[in-house]
C-alpha cells in the first residue's frame, strides 16, 4: 500500500523554496524548465560528485607539485653546496650571476672596456 505523507503548507513552502535554491546551484543544463524533486536531488548528487572527483584530483596535483618542488629544492641546495666548494677563489658565491654565467668570458669584458 502506497502511503502518502502529509506535510503542513509551510513544509511544503519551505521544500519549494530549497530546491528553487538548489536549481540555482546546480547546472541544469538545456532541460532548465520543470523538474521533479527526484530528478533535481538526482542531478544535485551528480553534480557533488563531480566535484568530489574534481576536488580529489585537485589536492592530488598539489601534493605532486608540492613533492616536486621539495625535489628541486634539494637539488637546488645540492648545487648551491658543490658550486661553493668548487669555487676556486675560496670566496662564497654570490646569487648574482657572475660573467662566466651570463657567457661573458674575461677576454671578451677586457675588449669591451678598452673601447
Amino acid at each position: 500500500t502506497a502511503r502518502r505523507v502529509v506535510w503542513s503548507p509551510s513544509r511544503r513552502a519551505h521544500l519549494r523554496l530549497c530546491l528553487e535554491k538548489l536549481k540555482g546551484l546546480i547546472p541544469l543544463g538545456a532541460d532548465a524548465g520543470r523538474h521533479t524533486t527526484l530528478s533535481l536531488l538526482t542531478k544535485a548528487k551528480l553534480h557533488i560528485k563531480k566535484l568530489e572527483d574534481y576536488d580529489r584530483k585537485a589536492v592530488h596535483q598539489i601534493e605532486q607539485l608540492q613533492r616536486e618542488q621539495r625535489h628541486l629544492k634539494r637539488q637546488l641546495e645540492k648545487l648551491g653546496i658543490e658550486r661553493i666548494r668548487t669555487d676556486s677563489t675560496g670566496s662564497a658565491v654570490s646569487s648574482e650571476r657572475s660573467d662566466s654565467d651570463r657567457g661573458e668570458t674575461p677576454r671578451a669584458l677586457g675588449a669591451e672596456r678598452g673601447r
